[in-house]
Order: C-alpha cells, then sequence, then structure tokens
C-alpha cells in the first residue's frame, strides 16, 4: 500500500458504540455472523445494524473477530491499554492468526497494519499479501 493511502474504514454507529469494519483484513471467518446475525448480515445493506442488538453483545462478538477486521469503540469512553502480549498461532487450515500490539510493515519499512489482532495468509494464495483473503478455502491449502 502506498504510503499516502489510508485504507477504507466502514463506521456502523449508535448512541453507544461504533463499530468499525476494515474490509482489507476480513477474511471472512464469519464469526460475527454466526455469533450475532441480527447484527451482522452479511446479504443486507448495511451489513452491519449496530442497533439491532445491546451494546454489549455488539462488542463481545467484535471480539471474537480474528482478523481485526472489526473493531469497536464505546462513545465517550477512553480507549484501553494494550495488557494482551504478543501471541502467533496457526490456526487450521487457514491464516496466521496474530494478537496482541501487531505491527505489520512492508519492506521499505511503511506501515501497513497497526492494531491488536491480524490474520495473515500462509498458503500463499492471498490477493492480498501479507493479510489473508479467505483463499485457503478454495485452493487446497492444508496445513
Amino acid at each position: 500500500m502506498p504510503v499516502n493511502k489510508r485504507p477504507v474504514v466502514k463506521e456502523y454507529a449508535t448512541d453507544e458504540i461504533v463499530v468499525e469494519w476494515e474490509p482489507r483484513l476480513c477474511y471472512h471467518s464469519l464469526n460475527c455472523v454466526r455469533s450475532l446475525p441480527q447484527v451482522f448480515d452479511k446479504e443486507g445493506r448495511p451489513w452491519i445494524k449496530a442497533d439491532a442488538a445491546a451494546a454489549d453483545e455488539v462488542e463481545a462478538t467484535v471480539a471474537r473477530c480474528p482478523s481485526g477486521a472489526l473493531r469497536s469503540r464505546r462513545i465517550g469512553a477512553a480507549a484501553p491499554t494494550r495488557g494482551q502480549p504478543l501471541e502467533i498461532r496457526a490456526s487450521g487450515q487457514g491464516p496466521l492468526l496474530i494478537t496482541g500490539g501487531v505491527r505489520v510493515v512492508d519492506t521499505e519499512g511503511n506501515v501497513l497494519y497497526e492494531g491488536e489482532r491480524a490474520a495473515l495468509c500462509r498458503c500463499g494464495g492471498s490477493k492480498n499479501k501479507p493479510f489473508c483473503d479467505g483463499t485457503h478455502k478454495t485452493n487446497g491449502f492444508e496445513g
């Protein structure tokens, strides 16, 4: 990603919570859809209806996003402090899941992403490298 280009981040808000979705990080694990389908409807437009459940439920579901594509913040609340140690875990037949203060940098030293979670491609087929785009589900990857 060029240095000057900002990633697309879409926001869905209520008076209590803001849900952010960064499509380039999403590999469509569907954890959100399975956990809270009235809020996260992949066929609906908009696909996130943050007001369709209590803010606590929405926040808990967003926390299950393995890629960091979904993030939430409470209106008027201080940003949480990092407390989780860095962990890198290979998922079954899928990406490397990284949690705890993630910073992804390209070969020129440009920061591609900073956040608490990321899913990095390990099948080699992603069209969004180094991030997973879900290609492992269809290219025969075993890992």
